[in-house]
């Protein structure tokens, strides 16, 4: 299993590490267009390989274009948002569409086949971009995973359940209009409610979905910005893929909806292995699949915003 990761900034070098200790990967490239970044780390992953005895081959390139036969291709180049700033996901739209699109045109020739993951932020308008120039069957974004673990934890400390006995997703965008769904939120198959009401608890949905919205920001403004949170995300979504778990996690794929005139990649909880099954989509409320529907015509305004400045 080849894997590439192209972007080894302060998420993409996380993410490739912990690819590489989950032994996810017998080959493993490292791509970053800044002079000396991914040769360096490379040399850094070679140093934990001998510490693991993980048997994996590593390279490193600068050019998107050197990066070939890779069977799962991971992009998280681009512009971060920047700490102590005031801004949202989609106000880096525009600069990370051209770098999705010089990517996925340049690796698109040379990876025949490849999965494509897109984590560069707004994830969800990006793997649009990814989809539009790779043309590639296998196109997802990594959606709403990220805050469906923020979820899950926060749902654990504010009833003080473990946070193994809780399951439950977040759907929409991967951003403002992210949809917590609340149907789906259970302690050990218990529906959550009727969990805090037995403990003569009481579910606080606002503060969850505050959290689950505004946490990134707190991690940015007081860390740099978010690493290990979504690393392990990642990790997630592509040893499902490689593993083919078929297991349920919350990524974005394309969502034809009847107001919008393209498919637009939404985030929803679905199967996901060496191919993507069912979703959770007909189990919704209508509260929750309308929220979705809101979300998609955010995502793809953003979208249409970013191509329209190429």
């Amino acid at each position: 299993m080849h894997i590439a990761q192209i972007g080894t900034g302060r998420v993409g070098r996380p993410t490739a590490y912990t690819i590489m200790c989950s032994e996810l990967a017998d080959e493993l490239t490292v791509c970053d267009t800044k002079p000396g970044l991914s040769a360096a780390f490379a040399e850094e992953l070679k140093h934990v390989r001998a510490s693991t005895g993980i048997n994996v081959e590593i390279n490193s390139c600068e050019k998107d274009e050197q990066v070939s036969g890779s069977d799962i291709i991971l992009i998280s180049a681009g512009q971060p948002r920047i700490s102590g700033v005031k801004m949202s996901r989609r106000d880096l739209a525009v600069q990370n569409a051209m770098i999705v699109k010089d990517i996925s045109e340049a690796t698109a020739p040379r990876n025949r086949g490849a999965k494509y993951m897109v984590i560069s932020n707004p994830a969800d308008a990006m793997a649009m971009v990814c989809k539009k120039y790779t043309r590639a069957d296998f196109v997802i974004s990594t959606g709403t995973n990220l805050e469906s673990l923020r979820f899950r934890s926060k749902l654990a400390a504010l009833l003080s359940v473990p946070v193994s006995s809780v399951t439950g997703w977040v759907g929409g965008e991967h951003g403002d209009a992210a949809v917590a769904l609340w149907s789906t939120a259970k302690i050990n198959d218990t529906p959550v409610e009727k969990y805090a009401a037995s403990k003569s608890q009481v579910v606080k949905k606002i503060e969850v979905e505050s959290y689950v919205k505004s946490v990134s920001k707190q991690i940015i403004d007081n860390i740099g910005g978010t690493e290990f949170g979504p690393a392990a995300s990642f990790r997630d979504i592509t040893r499902a893929i490689v593993k083919n778990t078929d297991e349920i996690l919350s990524i974005a794929t394309p969502m034809k909806l009847e107001q919008i005139p393209e498919p637009v990649f939404v985030g929803l909880p679905m199967q996901v292995g060496n191919a993507l099954g069912a979703s959770l989509y007909d189990s919704l409320t209508n509260l929750e699949r309308e929220g979705l529907t809101e979300a998609a015509k955010a995502i793809y305004q953003t979208y249409r915003t970013a191509i329209e400045n190429f």
